[in-house]
């Protein structure tokens, strides 16, 4: 089954460390909290509100091993009034048996005024 899991978070300045390291701690919970590996990855799309742009967050992920051939594509995120600022989100469409519920959604920082639903159960030991 293809499941699709969701992830975000924000940093403080728009600059390269900032969003490779953003990026990749995400990432790496996804993938944690998951169980996922990059064989399972069918695709990763990110996207940066409009007050990042100092480097395209992709580039993290070439640092893990194994996501050389993990296809990612990167995009601006809607420009919404009043919306969150300097925010990167990531979907990881990924091949798992898992249910709907088991599966663990990331929200770091800022990010989890977005999904404070999904925030607040990810916290919890076990579901």
């Amino acid at each position: 089954m293809i499941r699709g899991i969701r992830g975000a978070t924000t940093v403080e300045e728009n600059n390269t460390g900032s969003i490779i390291e953003a990026t990749l701690e995400v990432m790496k919970q996804i993938q944690d909290k998951n169980n996922v590996v990059p064989e399972d990855i069918s695709h990763i799309m990110i996207t940066m509100t409009d007050d990042l742009n100092a480097t395209f967050p992709a580039r993290a992920l070439r640092q893990l091993d194994g996501y050389q051939f993990v296809p990612v594509m990167c995009a601006q995120e809607i420009s919404v009034p009043d919306g969150l600022k300097k925010c990167i989100r990531l979907m990881v469409t990924v091949n798992t048996a898992k249910r709907s519920d088991d599966i663990h959604h990331v929200y770091l920082k800022d990010a989890v005024k977005l999904r404070p639903d999904l925030a607040l159960t990810n916290k919890q030991e076990s579901r």
